[in-house]
This record gives C-alpha cells, sequence and structure tokens, in this order.
C-alpha cells in the first residue's frame, strides 16, 4: 500500500502506519512515478492526477472547507473524500467574538486614538443581552453558540438539518426570522451550492439597521456587491470579514477603507491550536484506512461538506 503525504513531518505518520510505504513530498507532483500505483493521499489532487491513479482509494483534505477540493472529476469519482472539519472550530468561535467586541466597542478609534497620543472617551455597547444569529451550526457555529452564552447573549441560528442537536443554541430558525431579530450575524456555513450568494441585496434589507454582518468561513455566501451598499448606505451598522469573495483582498478593494468595516486576512483560524487538531484528525484517519475501518470526516459530496 502506497500513501502520499503532501508537505507534513514523516515522525508521527511513520509511527501510525510503520508498515505502510509512506512518500512524503513537499508537492503531489514530486510523487508522479506512483500515481498509478497510490491508493491515498494526504493533500489535494487535482484533476489531472485524478486521473492518472487508478488505485487511488481516499483523499484527505487539509482544510476544513472543501470547496477547492470538489471538482466535477472528484465529484464523479468512487474516491472517498475526507475533511479537516473540526479543526479550525475553536479558533474560528474565537475569532468571531473578537469582531463583535472590536465592531460594538469601535476599537478602531481607539486605536487612532493611541496613535495620535490622544484620551478618547466614549460611550460603547456590549455583547450581554443582545441576539446572535449564526448562519451554519457545524463544529464553528456550535463553539461560537457555547461562547456566546458565557457573553450572556441570545442564540439564534439556523442549519440545512434542524432537526440536529444544536447545543446552547436558544432557537432554530429559519434565515428570514434570523435576519429580522440578530445584532450580530455570523456566517460559520461551509460555501456550497445552496449557500453561495445566500446573503444578498433582500437578505440585508432584513437586518437591521444597528446590526453587524460578520464572515469567517468562506467568500461567496455574501454578494460583496450587495455588503458593499449595505455598508455604504447605513443598511446594516458595519461588517467583520476574515472571508472575502477574492483572496487575497485586492489593494484596490473598497472594503479596506470604509470606516465600519474590520478586514483580516483570512487568518482567525491560523493558530497553533488549529495545526494541532488537523494533525490529530489526519492520523486518526490514517490508522483507520490502514485498520480498514470507517473514516471520520467522510464529506457528502453532494451537499459539499
Amino acid at each position: 500500500m502506497i500513501v502520499v503525504v503532501v508537505g507534513r513531518q514523516p515522525a508521527r505518520y511513520q509511527e501510525t502506519a510503520p508498515d505502510v510505504d509512506l512518500r512524503f513530498v513537499d508537492r503531489l507532483d514530486d510523487a508522479a512515478d506512483v500515481f498509478g500505483e497510490m491508493e491515498a493521499v494526504i493533500g489535494r489532487v487535482p484533476p489531472d492526477v485524478l486521473a492518472k491513479a487508478p488505485r487511488l482509494r481516499w483523499v484527505h483534505s487539509p482544510s476544513a472547507g472543501v470547496d477547492a477540493d470538489l471538482t466535477s472529476e472528484m465529484l464523479a469519482s468512487p474516491v472517498v473524500l475526507t475533511s479537516s472539519a473540526g479543526n479550525g472550530g475553536i479558533s474560528l468561535a474565537e475569532h468571531s467574538i473578537l469582531l463583535m467586541l472590536m465592531l460594538d466597542r469601535d476599537v478602531p478609534r481607539w486605536m487612532r486614538a493611541q496613535a495620535d497620543r490622544r484620551w478618547d472617551h466614549y460611550r460603547h455597547g456590549e455583547l450581554a443581552g443582545r441576539t446572535l444569529g449564526i448562519y451554519g451550526l457545524g463544529n464553528s457555529g456550535i463553539d461560537l453558540a457555547q461562547k456566546a452564552k458565557a457573553f450572556h447573549m441570545r442564540v439564534l441560528g439556523v442549519r440545512r438539518r434542524p432537526e440536529q442537536p444544536s447545543p446552547y443554541v436558544d432557537q432554530v430558525c429559519g434565515l428570514d426570522e434570523m435576519l429580522a431579530e440578530s445584532d450580530f450575524v455570523v456566517v460559520t456555513a461551509p460555501r456550497t451550492p445552496s449557500t453561495a450568494g445566500v446573503f444578498d441585496r433582500d437578505a440585508f434589507a432584513r437586518m437591521k439597521e444597528t446590526a453587524y454582518f460578520i464572515c469567517i468561513s468562506r467568500g461567496g455566501i455574501a454578494d460583496d456587491d450587495a455588503l458593499l451598499e449595505a455598508l455604504r448606505s447605513g443598511q446594516i451598522a458595519g461588517a467583520g470579514l476574515d472571508a472575502h469573495g477574492v483572496e487575497p483582498l485586492p489593494a484596490d478593494s473598497p472594503f479596506w477603507s470604509l470606516p465600519n468595516v474590520i478586514v483580516t486576512p483570512h487568518n482567525g483560524a491560523t493558530s497553533h491550536g488549529t495545526a494541532r487538531r488537523g494533525e490529530e484528525i489526519v492520523l486518526e484517519n490514517l490508522r483507520r484506512f490502514v485498520a480498514g475501518e470507517s473514516l471520520h470526516n467522510v464529506v457528502d459530496k453532494a451537499a459539499g461538506y
């Protein structure tokens, strides 16, 4: 059995699968000599390589979101795709709380005052008693709900399968109800055909004028033109954007200079903890694959996650 491991250090993989022919490469192309024999790849597999790998049975994506992995060729393939879902949930939830606090307390105003050595004392908001709406109740959404309860917030949520348990969420509801009642709307859902463009002009029009929009999962779930219009017109109070429709965010993007927007460079989950959890997920799946056991985080290709 040949397993190609892309961009990772050998030691723990060799300990996990000592009897497997593990090929460690910096780039998948460096393993071209075994494309016809490899049975698993830990890393992304582009369509041209998929076509050259008749024995391939399993691909593990290094990301929690697999929109980049789900090419038409992968969708049509019997290859099992697993993800690193859950690796960044804690960190993304923390980043959401950070953006909520920064927006509600207008932290950029304090930073400008500090740069000017100016004492700027003003009245600001607090999260207690406010309503948080979470679009997507997966790992990061549920962790955010738990953290929000520690801030004494009411939590609403929207999810594809509302019958599933949603701890720390006061009410699972429809999108319209969530938008109308929320003071903060946080997008934690993956980008799929059913979520792309959900936050359009009509969606932003249903939000409170005092509400903030935050996106920490994937760009493209919000229509950028509609979001810009809502921010410029005062339809919503502001936005915290870690995930963007185009990445890196172009230097001429108007999001950079809007006074009611905080931009971070899709950096919310880039923590040591995320890396550690991601490594544990893939190592456990490698152990399971070798042992012939069912894998964790198997992607529903039709659903997109």
